[in-house]
């Protein structure tokens, strides 16, 4: 309330017309008003607001660089074991699920008609040499009698040592058949090609096998090792060439849900044409797959390591601010201030931000509530936020700077 306390001026001021006095005490009212709300702006500017914020403190450590990509395992070499003779089967020498060693008996078909074959061409064999001894001892008697009284012709000569030579042949084709028939024979044991671990059993002991079969008897697949195709962006490709010949790259196999490791191999090579379809190229990863972790056909999640970038200074991604004039962090100050903080960003891995310049080991940086910020606010950390460390480097692609220099 506006109070006058000069007695000539009220006196005055009672003596003006009626639309005067009123013109007075209108102005006066609103110089009050004013005045009153300056006070109370002044009063607010004198109380600074302090923001909440989340912060974390920047580590220095080394910082690997992956590229992810989604892989399917493939057994390293797969066999559909097939009879290649026809006959009964006989005998089953391995368990399903059995691991094999190259060379072992898996199967047995029954040998014994091979056998009366490779009988009956033994005999014929025989026969046919008797009949070479004799042609050949006639041709020498012959030639014999040619050149020491005449009493035979030079025709007579030739035609016998065409008969020897008819016969020999003969000999050489008995001595074929035989060896065919023992290779039949041999086929009648059907051994492991490969070593590897056997799958279910497609034909029981008792039943009768083909050469023809469109159905394999087992099927072997080698395990140890396993091999994994997976994709990568077309873009990443020279990178990982040029990788590949600095030495050898070590490859991740995580589960499913990216959350267990399942074993590390190493990466094989790369496929000599990209999919236009997808613009991916397909690289093939070998595991030892000691623990049988890995099995044909199963979907894993593969991380390819690039590098590994020593000493860097890592900050949570959510730290970096983007401006017309860069990239900026919050830096908390001792007096819980802030200042604003221009930085570079040599690359960004999932959620954490390795800086390369103007930003040191230690130092404090918000990572929440950036919005409600500008250089010299007041802030309060939240409870337990000083404790937040950076969060470990994810099989995720880098997806600042570059990760070949």
């Amino acid at each position: 309330m506006f109070i006058i306390r000069n007695c000539s001026l009220l006196a005055r001021i009672l003596r003006l017309p009626v639309a005067n006095l009123l013109l007075l005490l209108s102005l006066l009212g609103l110089n009050a008003g004013c005045t009153g709300s300056g006070g109370k702006s002044t009063a607010r500017a004198s109380g600074q607001q302090i923001v909440q914020v989340t912060v974390a403190t920047a580590e220095q450590r080394d910082m690997p660089i992956y590229l992810s990509g989604l892989g399917s395992v493939t057994a390293y070499n797969t066999v559909d074991v097939r009879s290649r003779i026809d006959g009964q089967l006989v005998q089953i020498a391995f368990r399903e699920g059995q691991f094999v060693n190259k060379g072992d008996l898996l199967a047995i078909i029954d040998p014994r008609p091979y056998q009366v074959q490779l009988s009956q061409m033994e005999a014929q064999l025989f026969r046919d040499q008797a009949q070479l001894r004799d042609a050949k001892v006639n041709y020498d008697r012959y030639k014999g009698l040619l050149q020491e009284s005449g009493a035979m012709s030079q025709q007579q000569v030739d035609t016998q040592k065409a008969q020897v030579d008819q016969l020999e042949g003969a000999v050489r084709a008995d001595q074929a058949q035989i060896d065919n028939a023992k290779l039949q024979i041999s086929y009648c044991h059907i051994t492991a090609p490969i070593s590897g671990r056997v799958g279910l059993r497609q034909v029981d002991s008792g039943n009768m096998v083909h050469a023809s079969d469109s159905n394999p008897m087992l099927v072997i697949t080698q395990l140890q090792p396993i091999a994994v195709l997976f994709t990568l962006p077309q873009d990443n490709l020279p990178v990982v060439a040029h990788r590949m010949a600095q030495g050898t790259l070590t490859v991740d196999a995580y589960s499913r849900d990216d959350q267990t490791k399942l074993t590390s191999g190493k990466l094989l090579t790369i496929d000599n044409q990209i999919d236009q379809t997808t613009g991916t190229g397909k690289l093939k990863a070998v595991f030892d797959n000691k623990d049988n972790q890995l099995w044909p056909n199963q979907f894993v999640n593969i991380r390819l390591l690039l590098e590994v970038r020593k000493n860097s200074t890592l900050v949570p991604a959510a730290a970096v601010q983007h401006g017309p004039q860069g990239n900026f962090v919050y830096v908390l100050k001792s007096d819980n201030t802030v200042e604003v903080r221009p930085v570079t960003v040599a690359v960004t891995q999932n959620n954490i931000a390795a800086i390369s310049e103007g930003l040191s080991p230690k130092e404090v940086v918000v990572t929440e509530g950036q919005d409600k910020l500008e250089a010299g606010s007041k802030v309060q950390p939240r409870a337990g936020s000083h404790s937040r460390q950076t969060p470990g480097a994810s099989g995720n692609n880098a997806t600042a700077g570059s990760p070949a220099s």
